[in-house]
């Protein structure tokens, strides 16, 4: 065959055209009348921060590939996008830049959009939503009044998680180890009028449901099992000595209560308080605990000693010194525990700290060394001496509820979700108060409540609290106009992306948040992607929002996404100067002694550990650079290929090089073929019976097998696996002689299969290769081939040939030959003539398709 010069693929020419064209022919525009099955895929939506990180890419890129796999399947997809556009960083930018946060977001919005455009994603680009426009937020204010007519939203006074940087209000969620988790500062308590809704009165359901999320990542799971806190225990009563009082406690291990050596309350405990009036060193502790947070693991467990002691009610004789601890919690249990410092390993640090005795109660199957918390056998307790951790605690509640002293209680961990928020940028709550005193929502004919368009944040403080020409307003009520003032709190952005899925089902609807009858159709999400850090915030948030929206009477299901794939980071290593300043990848060249120098100063660099890429430590990769570069496909191709998705992927140079080289060898592999295939090829079926040669069986097999392997792979996700089955069958064509009608038909069979299989991952190259191989249709619209079962099953094996039970060689014959002709083959082979030769054979084990074991004499 003779070879023309094949011009390396021009990938800014195609991916142009091909977005276009898409674009222009709506290919991807969900048929919400479609008589097909609808595949709901959806990626958790962008924060428009700006132009697109290799995070970003990532995730879009795994859940374009499987959008695609699905429309192949027959499926009529749902895969839109949107942005989560209220937040801070747009009102932190309006500080720095001065400009409006509307007009920043905007911006990015653009910026972005344009970035995610050109990776080529199979977007229903009409259904996008902006959450920080009123045709979005209006519904979303609308559904607060209904959930607050439901008793589902309140407001009360509480102790708030504080963000001194950011001047907010934070959820517990967004309290990581006490420090805010955008900010990073350091939490303060404070006392504020803060809006709630009521996420524990699904408690029971949030977790009882977890195990019908079959799809759902374990570790995610786990999360939220851990994060809702599910225990079941004992509310006990100890009196406080020469005092009428007693002390409430919860414990979940009733069964080392003759193992207590204290007793720990809350700062906020009423005795707590009460003691603070009279006693200006408890008042001074009791202030430093408002700023621990029980996230806080690496804190030091401290305590103040009130000197008022408990009696314990199973032993009379033992008085337990009361602590006002910064690790207890009021909102949980009783805001006071016993301590048992030999099962319990934050019990035994404090009780080490303030030289308390520690008494072991459980002997372990194990004999673990304390502190230990596994359960075991009763010692040194008296009555319970000899029981097991189970009957132990059913005895100490027999005992103490015959006295009055204890009854049988269930606590969760799970707190309402408090939302109020102290700034500008985000959806104004529908509340009014009213001058007579009242608190109502406003009125649905006057929704949206709009944010002002000239907020000042040169002040301190909330903005729509310091805008009196904005929160002065009035009520009307029966024809009378009453004075009243708005909220100005506005929403956490969670509330936002908790209901957001629902409205990409029917974003244009201006009536109402959605139609119920197409929502109830089209939900729940089949597919759901993104990292792991939303496990316990926005995905347990639209848990519940799914829960509370079904009790207001929007939807008739109980969970948002059937099955969630939680991607892996894209990490990159860290280069630091001497003076350990982090220089970005491109200032750090590698030379011939495999270190690593500055290009301009020529400094010797400091190469430190990969981690997530991240601007703060410019360890950072630009999207658009390689796109620019080596085009969408291939930065597609090396997100998918060189790790599981669920699996941190390694930034590396040489693999995006890599996969550019294997996109131009796909390239000039399809047009050799259209050069030098001089036959008429014709869309048609071939006869497997009518293929004779050897290699065209093997060639016309594999691409059975192939197409077999990867929609298997697709399934699975296991698109680094689909990838490598590809490259294996593409290295197979590439060898592949073509030279009459019937070779030349089973390339073009081979090659249209290719085509359409490497599609979901590079979909502008396959529509080139398409185009290449005579079609005037999109491949975008193809169906997935079908395959031929019997061709998938390989129709020879390899044979391991051993004597004495010693590997001497290993044959290729026909699968499932008869014993006799395996023998046969077996004895003919040169190697195991040698040893063979002049032996006496004293019999031939064979297992068939396996192995034969040929016993020599010795």
């Amino acid at each position: 065959m003779t070879k023309k010069s094949i011009s390396n693929y021009n990938h800014k020419i195609s991916e142009e055209k091909w977005q276009k064209i898409w674009q222009d022919q709506q290919t991807f525009k969900f048929d919400e009348d479609s008589k097909l099955e609808k595949y709901y895929i959806l990626e958790m939506f962008p924060y428009p921060s700006g132009k697109i990180h290799m995070g970003h890419l990532r995730n879009y890129a795994i859940g374009d590939a499987l959008a695609r796999f699905k429309k192949f399947q027959g499926y009529n997809i749902l895969h839109p996008m949107g942005f989560d556009s209220f937040g801070l960083p747009a009102e932190n930018a309006a500080l720095e830049h001065n400009i409006h946060p509307k007009n920043w977001t905007l911006n990015n919005i653009e910026i972005m959009r344009s970035g995610l455009k050109s990776i080529g994603l199979a977007i229903d680009w009409q259904r996008e939503i902006i959450t920080c426009l009123p045709e979005y937020f209006k519904h979303e204010q609308k559904i607060f009044i209904d959930l607050y007519n439901a008793n589902l939203a309140y407001q009360k006074e509480s102790e708030v998680n504080w963000d001194p940087v950011d001047k907010t209000v934070l959820a517990n969620e967004q309290v990581i180890d006490g420090k805010g988790w955008r900010s990073g500062a350091t939490i303060e308590k404070k006392k504020l009028k803060q809006w709630f809704l009521r996420v524990s009165q699904f408690s029971d359901e949030l977790l009882s449901e977890l195990k019908n999320l079959t799809g759902w990542d374990n570790r995610v799971l786990s999360m939220q099992e851990k994060w809702i806190g599910k225990s079941q225990g004992l509310e006990i009563d100890f009196a406080i000595e020469n005092s009428d009082k007693k002390i409430k406690i919860y414990t979940t291990r009733a069964d080392t209560i003759f193992g207590a050596s204290f007793i720990a309350i809350s700062a906020s405990h009423p005795l707590a308080i009460e003691i603070a009036q009279n006693n200006i060193n408890a008042k001074k502790f009791i202030k430093n605990c408002k700023n621990y947070q029980e996230n806080s693991n690496d804190q030091e467990k401290i305590g103040f000693n009130t000197n008022l002691f408990a009696i314990n009610p199973v032993k009379n004789s033992q008085k337990l010194p009361i602590f006002i601890a910064n690790f207890i919690l009021m909102d949980y249990g009783c805001g006071a525990v016993f301590g048992c410092p030999a099962h319990d390993e934050r019990d035994y640090e404090f009780a080490k700290k303030y030289n308390l005795n520690i008494l072991q109660v459980i002997e372990s199957k194990n004999n673990e060394n304390i502190p230990f918390s596994t359960p075991g056998t009763l010692i040194n307790s008296e009555i319970l001496n000899g029981l097991s951790t189970k009957q132990a605690k059913e005895k100490v509640f027999e005992i103490l509820s015959n006295l009055s002293l204890a009854n049988k209680k269930t606590n969760f961990k799970l707190r309402d979700w408090g939302i109020s928020r102290q700034r500008y940028w985000g959806t104004p709550i529908p509340i009014l108060y009213l001058e007579d005193g009242r608190i109502v929502p406003q009125k649905i004919d006057s929704l949206p409540i709009t944010l002002p368009d000239d907020p000042k944040f040169n002040q301190n403080g909330n903005p729509l609290a310091n805008h009196h020409g904005w929160k002065y307003t009035t009520y009307e009520e029966n024809g009378k106009i009453i004075k009243a003032i708005k909220e100005t709190d506005t929403f956490d952005t969670f509330f936002e992306s908790s209901w957001y899925f629902l409205r990409f089902i029917d974003p244009k609807n201006s009536k109402a948040a959605f139609d119920s009858k197409k929502v109830n159709k089209f939900m729940p999400v089949d597919q759901y992607i993104g990292g792991i850090e939303h496990a316990v915030l926005h995905l347990l948030y639209a848990r519940f929002f799914t829960k509370a929206l079904k009790k207001c009477g929007y939807i008739d299901f109980d969970e948002p996404f059937k099955n969630l794939l939680t991607q892996g980071m894209v990490c990159h290593q860290t280069f630091q100067t001497q003076n350990n300043k982090y220089i970005y990848p491109s200032e750090a060249i590698k030379k011939e002694d495999n270190n690593y120098y500055h290009i301009t100063t020529n400094e010797k660099i400091i190469v430190g550990r990969s981690e997530k890429m991240s601007k703060s430590k410019k360890n950072i990769i630009e999207p658009a650079d390689i796109i620019d570069s080596y085009g969408a496909d291939t930065a597609r191709l090396f997100m998918l290929s060189d790790s599981p998705v669920s699996r941190d992927l390694e930034w590396s140079d040489s693999s995006i090089k890599g996969c550019w080289v294997y996109i131009n060898r796909l390239w000039r592999l399809f047009n050799e073929f259209s050069q030098n295939c001089k036959i008429s090829i014709k869309e048609q079926d071939i006869n497997y019976t009518d293929i004779k040669d050897k290699n065209h069986q093997e060639i016309y097999r594999l691409t059975h097998k192939t197409i077999y392997l990867v929609e298997k792979e697709f399934q699975n996700m296991s698109f680094n696996v689909v990838i490598a089955k590809i490259r294996e069958f593409s290295n197979a064509l590439e060898k592949f002689t073509y030279n009459d009608q019937i070779s030349n038909q089973i390339m073009f069979f081979a090659l249209k299969n290719l085509a359409i299989l490497i599609s979901p991952i590079t979909p502008h190259l396959a529509e080139e290769l398409w185009q290449n191989l005579g079609h005037n249709s999109l491949i975008s619209t193809q169906q997935y081939p079908k395959y031929n079962k019997d061709l998938t099953i390989d129709n020879e094996v390899n044979i391991a040939i051993q004597i004495n039970g010693k590997l001497r060689d290993v044959i290729i014959i026909a699968k499932d030959s008869d014993k006799k002709e395996i023998e046969k083959l077996a004895l003919s082979s040169k190697n195991i003539i040698k040893f063979t030769k002049d032996k006496i054979i004293k019999k031939t084990i064979i297992i068939p398709n396996k192995l034969v074991n040929i016993v020599i004499a010795q």
